[in-house]
């Protein structure tokens, strides 16, 4: 019976784990996405810049996953669960774009 709490607490603290760094992705790739944004109109390729941003951003966040999932889906699942969380805070404390009409 204590092996059995044991092993739940530590696949808890895995999953609390892997939510945290699906967190730390989501900054990572949502505040990377933001500064590249803020340099596009002083740089004279932008498109070099955003594809250049993009490619490192999803290379950087698809290996952290990968890292994260080891062999467990949950983690995966509780990971990108981190990920949507953190996009949506930062979206509400940087703020969404002016609507154009």
């Amino acid at each position: 019976m204590h092996r059995e709490r044991t092993d739940h607490m530590e696949g808890s603290l895995h999953l609390l784990i892997a939510f945290a760094a699906g967190m730390a992705l989501g900054a990572f790739y949502f505040l990377s996405l933001w500064k590249t944004l803020q340099k596009i109109p002083d740089v004279p390729n932008p498109g070099f810049v955003m594809f250049t941003s993009y490619a490192l951003r999803t290379a950087v966040v698809l290996s952290g996953f990968y890292i994260i999932m080891g062999n467990s889906w949950e983690r995966i699942v509780v990971a990108l669960a981190g990920f949507i969380v953190m996009r949506e805070v930062l979206t509400r404390f940087k703020g969404k774009a002016p609507e154009v009409s």
